[in-house]
């Protein structure tokens, strides 16, 4: 019974622990905000609708001890697909780099994937007319360099990039046209 109390205990001091680093991972914009519209340059160029198909701007301070690497990734989960929708996904971004500029270039060595839409790289927000998004625009701090190639799926990257994450942030924006 002793044992499971330390256990618990030590559970628990390593889930504060976690939680406090979690904390002071942040990440910022000055291209987007939590809950604000997109602007036009971030709303894909086809599928009906019109403009930039260019990624914001992207800051982030306070990963943790150990990062390795980061993960960006923009994910709509209103899409109605039943799976979402990915609008980007790039990992093994050296753990040196704490920027990404408006347009979306990553660094050298960095993996992009193909978003939903069939491309390599950032795509664009375009919902169904008449229907509010939420676009999430999230950035990793990763204890590893992912070792896997720009040819898996969303889907086994996300599982890759949460099973090695050590901290994430988070901004959510909207669109709707």
């Amino acid at each position: 019974m002793r044992r499971a109390r330390n256990l618990v205990a030590a559970f628990a001091l390593c889930s504060i622990a976690t939680s406090a680093t979690a904390d002071t991972f942040t990440l910022t914009s000055s291209t987007i905000a939590e809950g604000q519209a997109l602007d036009a340059l971030q709303v894909f160029e086809g599928f009906g609708c019109t403009g930039g198909n260019a990624a914001p701007d992207l800051a982030w301070s306070g990963a943790p001890e150990g990062t390795k690497s980061f993960a960006v990734t923009v994910y709509d989960p209103d899409a109605p697909t039943g799976s979402g929708w990915w609008h980007w996904f790039a990992f093994n971004i050296p753990a040196d780099v704490t920027t990404l500029k408006a347009g979306g270039a990553i660094p050298e060595g960095a993996i992009e994937l193909k978003n939903d839409y069939g491309l390599v790289g950032f795509g664009g927000a375009c919902p169904p007319p008449g229907e509010v998004h939420r676009y999430q625009f999230t950035v990793y701090a990763l204890g590893t360099v992912l070792e896997i190639d720009g040819n898996v799926s969303n889907a086994l990257a996300g599982y890759m990039v949460k099973a090695n994450s050590l901290a994430s942030a988070t901004i959510t924006a909207v669109y709707t046209r």
